[in-house]
Order: structure tokens, then C-alpha cells, then sequence
């Protein structure tokens, strides 16, 4: 039963560390252009928004999957010690 709980600890991580690595590399790619345009002194105020309702938006979703992420992980716990808990008859 440990190594079924070790293999969930495992999997539960690497899709926090995942999620954490995407939104990273979403928000670089976004930051480029944005930098670019906000260069531009007429469109410098709207690229500003559009960066900051950006970052909270892709920061708003990673912090969605990481919270479903821990809630699944939370409750696979659980059932995988209920299910240790049980002897086979």
C-alpha cells in the first residue's frame, strides 16, 4: 500500500511542478510582445492592462489546477487507506 500511496505523492507533485512550469512559460511568452507594444507611448496604458489582467487570468487558471490538483490527492489518500484498512477474506 505505500508504494501506491508514493506513486500518488509522485504523480500529485509532477502535476504541481508542471502546471507551475507552464504557467511560467506562458506568461514569458506573453511578456515579449507586451514589452514591445508598451513601447509604442499611445498603446503603452493598454498593454499594460492587457499584461496585468493576463497575468491574473493564466494565474487564476494554474491556481485552479494546482487546488483540483491537491483536493484528488487529498482524497486518493484517503481511499487508499480505506482501502488498506480491508482484509481480503
Amino acid at each position: 500500500m505505500s508504494k501506491l500511496i508514493g506513486l500518488k505523492d509522485l504523480v500529485q507533485d509532477a502535476i504541481d511542478k508542471g502546471a507551475t512550469s507552464v504557467e511560467q512559460v506562458q506568461l514569458e511568452i506573453a511578456r515579449k510582445p507586451l514589452e514591445i507594444i508598451e513601447q509604442i507611448e499611445p498603446l503603452k496604458p493598454l498593454a499594460t492592462s492587457i499584461r496585468e489582467i493576463h497575468k491574473a487570468s493564466i494565474g487564476s487558471v494554474y491556481d485552479t489546477i494546482r487546488a483540483i490538483n491537491k483536493q484528488v490527492g487529498e482524497m486518493a489518500g484517503e481511499y487508499l487507506k480505506m482501502a488498506g484498512g480491508k482484509k481480503k477474506e
